[in-house]
C-alpha cells in the first residue's frame, strides 16, 4: 500500500526569518506523523533551512537544478551542490518553468536524468492548459510528457521517482478538477508508467494532485484511491494551512 506524500513549493516566496520559523514549526507538528513530507525553499534559504529538517520526517527538495554538472553557466545551480547542503529532493517540469523560462520535455528529461544520477530524488510535475482539456487531450498530453520526461530512466530509478499532475488551469485559480475526474488522471496515469516500467513499477510509483489543494478540499481529493498525496504551493506557506493538510493523508 503506498504511503501519502505531501511536498510544499514555496516557489519565490519568504525572507529567512520566515523560512526558519516556518520549518521550525512544520518539524514540531508533524513530528510523529507516519507520512513523507518535503518542502522546498528558495534556493537562498535551503541552507539556512536544512539543519533544521536534518534527522526529521520532512525531505529537504529544492525547485530546479541545472542540466550542467558545473563550469561556465551564471546563475545555475548543480546537483552536486545541492546535495552539498542537504538537499535530497528536486521538482522539476513545472508549468511555471515550462511557461515563463520556456522548458520543454527535452529540458526537463535533461534535468531528470541529472538529479537521478546523483542520487536526487525526483518530483516530475505534468499536467494539461485549459485549452487541452476543453478538447478532451489531458491524458495523450499527460502521456507524452511522461514519455519524454521519463526518458532513459529505469525500473530501478523509478523508485525515486514521483510524479506530480498538476491541470494548469487549476494551479493558484482556487478551481480544481472532481475528486473523482483528478482521480481518472490519476489512473490514466498510472497506466502509462506501467506500459514503461511495468505494472509493479506503476503501483509504487507515487502520483500527487497538485493545483489549489488546500485545508478544504485536501480531504476529499486524498480520499481517492489513485491520489498518493499532494504537491501545495500557496497553502504550503503557513503552518496552519499546511499541517492540516498533511494530517488528512494519514
Amino acid at each position: 500500500m503506498r504511503t501519502k506524500f505531501i511536498a510544499g513549493n514555496w516557489k519565490m516566496n519568504m525572507n529567512r526569518a520566515g523560512a526558519v520559523e516556518l520549518a521550525t514549526a512544520l518539524v514540531e507538528q508533524l513530528k510523529g506523523v507516519n507520512n513523507t513530507f518535503m518542502i522546498a525553499p528558495p534556493f537562498v534559504y535551503l541552507e539556512s533551512v536544512a539543519p533544521i529538517v536534518k534527522d526529521s520526517n520532512i525531505l529537504l527538495g529544492a525547485q530546479n537544478v541545472a542540466v550542467s554538472e558545473n563550469g561556465a553557466h551564471t546563475g545555475e545551480v548543480s546537483a552536486e551542490m545541492l546535495k552539498d547542503i542537504g538537499v535530497q529532493s528536486v521538482i522539476l517540469g513545472h508549468s511555471e518553468r515550462r511557461d515563463e523560462l520556456y522548458e520543454n520535455n527535452r529540458i526537463v528529461n535533461k534535468k531528470v536524468l541529472v538529479a537521478l544520477s546523483h542520487g536526487l530524488n525526483v518530483v516530475l510535475c505534468i499536467g494539461e492548459r485549459y485549452s487541452h482539456k476543453i478538447v478532451g487531450v489531458t491524458e495523450n498530453v499527460c502521456r507524452l510528457q511522461i514519455e519524454e520526461g521519463l526518458a532513459g530512466v529505469s525500473p530501478e530509478e523509478m523508485k525515486r521517482v514521483v510524479i506530480a499532475y498538476e491541470p494548469i488551469w487549476a494551479i493558484g485559480t482556487g478551481v480544481t478538477p472532481t475528486p473523482e475526474e483528478a482521480n481518472s488522471i490519476h489512473g490514466s496515469i498510472r497506466k502509462t508508467l506501467a506500459k514503461i516500467f511495468g505494472q509493479a513499477v506503476a503501483d509504487e510509483t507515487k502520483i500527487l494532485y497538485g493545483g489549489s489543494m488546500n485545508a478544504k478540499n485536501a480531504e476529499s481529493l486524498l480520499a481517492q484511491p489513485e491520489i498518493d498525496g499532494g504537491l501545495i504551493g500557496g497553502a504550503s506557506l503557513k503552518a496552519d494551512t499546511f499541517v492540516p493538510i498533511c494530517k488528512y493523508s494519514v
